[in-house]
């Protein structure tokens, strides 16, 4: 885990979760669920990790039986960071939730679920303790490409005043680390901020 997600789970208070059980009963993946198998067969542990325990409804209205805010928010907030994709959507449920909403698995859960929700990206139920958080940690997260963007125009004139090639290297290196980072953020929209 790089140093950007250790900060960000060790700052993320866990005493907002509500244990409604809505996280696990309707959730989807990044990726699509043939790609998950595939993955998983490969060796890759997020995958290995996600398919124990999460089981995919047979279809998005079946997901959406269980629990449609749930999934047409998901849907919602994927068509927002215009990264919705119909054909690829799978709708999954986890097989250790109990009718009580809490985990069967708690003690073995894996990564995922021990640190859900790993990313201030991260799609949550509405009515969910996070959301509010989660909102406030993407703002700021908005609020440091923006100021990235600024520094791109100062390194701009900086570097039609200067002749010096030298300096003009250290701008071009430093504009692409900046470039670099948001990039990082263009799945959820960094283009626009």
């Amino acid at each position: 885990m790089g140093s950007y997600e250790e900060n960000y789970l060790s700052k993320r208070p866990q005493y907002l979760c509500k244990m409604c059980g809505k996280c696990c009963r309707v959730v989807t993946a990044q990726k699509p669920y043939e790609e998950l198998k595939k993955l998983a067969q490969e060796g890759d542990q997020g995958a290995i990790d996600f398919l124990s325990i999460f089981e995919p409804y047979k279809s998005v209205h079946a997901a959406r039986k269980v629990d449609a805010g749930i999934v047409d928010n998901i849907i919602n907030r994927l068509k927002e960071d215009g990264n919705y994709v119909e054909k690829d959507m799978t709708f999954y449920r986890c097989k250790y939730l109990q009718a009580d909403n809490l985990c069967g698995n708690y003690e073995n859960r894996p990564t995922l679920c021990r640190y859900f929700p790993s990313s201030p990206w991260a799609i949550v139920p509405p009515g969910c303790g996070y959301e509010g958080w989660l909102f406030w940690k993407r703002e700021e997260d908005k609020q440091k490409i923006r100021l990235a963007k600024e520094e791109l125009l100062e390194l701009k004139l900086l570097a039609k005043r200067t002749k010096d090639p030298e300096t003009l290297k250290k701008i071009e290196s430093v504009e692409h680390k900046i470039h670099r980072n948001i990039e990082l953020y263009k799945k959820y929209g960094s283009e626009d901020w």
